[in-house]
């Protein structure tokens, strides 16, 4: 085996696995746990702000 074919199988390796990571994120599964973790940057933003008027109205 010579160098040229060592890194055309490395080539189809990436390859495969690019494809197997996008297969994997676009997997309909992963649809929920994705959407709950997009979603969790706006709970600890409704969470803050609810504190900061608990904190308006204790004063």
């Amino acid at each position: 085996m010579d160098y040229g074919t060592l890194r055309g199988l490395i080539a189809l390796l990436i390859l495969t696995l690019f494809i197997i990571i996008v297969v994997w994120a676009y997997s309909r599964k992963r649809n929920n746990s994705f959407d709950k973790a997009a979603n969790s940057i706006f709970e600890e933003d409704r969470k803050e702000e609810t504190n900061k008027q608990e904190t308006n109205n204790n004063v």
